[in-house]
């Protein structure tokens, strides 16, 4: 039952987006098309998942036991610009499209507060573990559900924001001004799920 409370927690009442105010660079940068947002979701998946158990395992076998703590940000930087080269290799030769679409944001993954701030929260267990264990399966579990988080809000925003194209906008608040007033929208209705965990 723990492990459905941190899923639940992560991906609707503490969405890391609209709740914690971390990844919003990629959030109103690739979520004017639904197929370039699902992209980012799933990269920002794949690198956050992988970022989590190499950093915790980091942070647990080497910065822990040798009291390197004060290099865990430095340290947890390097590991996540690893993982987004290798995405951004896997995907240039599978996805090309893909890899176009998501242009200058795909590197942006790296500098992206959503993985490290999750990678730190992991670390260190700050998390919200929801009577769980705090250690690597339960991280997994919250990396795993924040970055599906992540991807819901970004999905959804796109959705959003390519109805928008359709609308008559009052002239002043046309592009990103009617965008943030969306997001802030979207905030709202997330805050509606605060009672279920």
């Amino acid at each position: 039952m723990g492990y459905i409370l941190i899923i639940i927690s992560a991906i609707f009442v503490n969405n890391v987006v609209l709740s914690q105010f971390l990844g919003i660079c990629p959030f109103l940068g690739v979520s004017k098309k639904i197929s370039t947002a699902a992209g980012m979701g799933a990269a920002v998946t794949f690198v956050l998942t992988l970022a989590t158990i190499v950093t915790y395992l980091l942070q647990q076998y080497v910065l822990n036991p040798f009291g390197l703590q004060y290099l865990q940000t430095i340290a947890f930087i390097l590991v996540i610009a690893a993982l987004v080269q290798m995405v951004e290799i896997v995907l240039k030769k599978v996805s090309p499209s893909l890899y176009q679409a998501l242009g200058v944001f795909l590197p942006l993954i790296t500098t992206n507060c959503c993985i490290l701030g999750v990678a730190i929260m992991v670390g260190d267990g700050s998390y919200n573990a929801q009577g769980v264990e705090v250690g690597l399966l339960s991280g997994v579990v919250y990396a795993i559900a924040t970055a599906i988080g992540f991807a819901l809000a970004l999905i959804l925003f796109a959705g959003l924001r390519e109805h928008l194209e359709l609308m008559d906008v009052p002239k002043p608040l046309q592009g990103m001004p009617i965008a943030l007033i969306t997001a802030g929208i979207m905030a709202l209705a997330f805050i509606g799920f605060s009672g279920l965990v």
